[in-house]
């Protein structure tokens, strides 16, 4: 199967390609550029694998929670890739592909959502799969809550922006430089788009966690 990938909720935008199993990728660290900068990539990888657009069956993208802007331009660019050539897309959680990228079979992903809170979720790797122990949320910092058992790491820049998390939660490692990446979402897509999980283009959506985008002046200053 071939298919492209996407993730841009973080500062980092990364782009996948994956045919037949072999999976190519490119990331840059984008600030706020992901829209100037993912197609092209993109384009990169399909010219080096010397295919087009319309030799694609499929496109993954990372589908959140993370930076609202940028889950809507991987959603965005999907559904434009796909739409014009009736192709599935599925998208794929990023609190996943980061627990995918940390390569560890206990990870609590955590990811700064900003306004003094933070996008987690704790997912154990069983059967070749990933389930939520614990669901993906948007809380506080203080409300995240150690997962049962023992050997879980930590992953994610809520660690790096938050540093008392790890000791709280009992972590035996925390890397928080590890990211969500179009690789990882490639990885995962995968399987579930080979199982026929795709769905239609029209029907592709971020996934938020919750609606507020900003604190107000009131807040702020509290």
């Amino acid at each position: 199967m071939r298919f492209a990938a996407l993730e841009t909720s973080t500062e980092w935008c990364s782009v996948a390609l994956s045919i037949d199993g072999e999976i190519a990728s490119l990331e840059r660290r984008a600030a706020n550029r992901h829209s100037q900068l993912a197609l092209p990539m993109l384009e990169g990888l399909l010219q080096s694998a010397k295919i087009r657009y319309g030799d694609l069956q499929a496109v993954a993208f990372g589908a959140g929670p993370g930076s609202f802007t940028g889950l809507r331009i991987a959603c965005g660019l999907a559904q434009g890739i796909a739409l014009a050539r009736a192709l599935p897309v599925i998208g794929i959680s990023t609190l996943e592909a980061l627990a995918e990228e940390a390569a560890a079979p206990r990870v609590v992903a955590c990811i700064d959502a900003r306004m003094r809170e933070v996008y987690y979720a704790a997912l154990e790797r069983r059967g070749g799969a990933w389930h939520e122990v614990v669901a993906a949320r948007c809380v506080p910092p203080q409300s995240v809550s150690p997962p049962a058992g023992e050997g879980w790491i930590g992953a994610g820049n809520g660690f790096a922006i938050y540093g008392n998390l790890s000791g709280n939660l009992g972590l035996q490692k925390v890397f928080p430089d590890v990211h969500p990446t179009a690789l990882a979402v490639a990885r995962l897509a995968a399987p579930r788009l080979a199982a026929g999980q795709g769905v239609d283009a029209a029907l592709a959506a971020p996934v938020y966690l919750r609606d507020k985008v900003a604190l107000t002046m009131e807040e702020q200053a509290r």
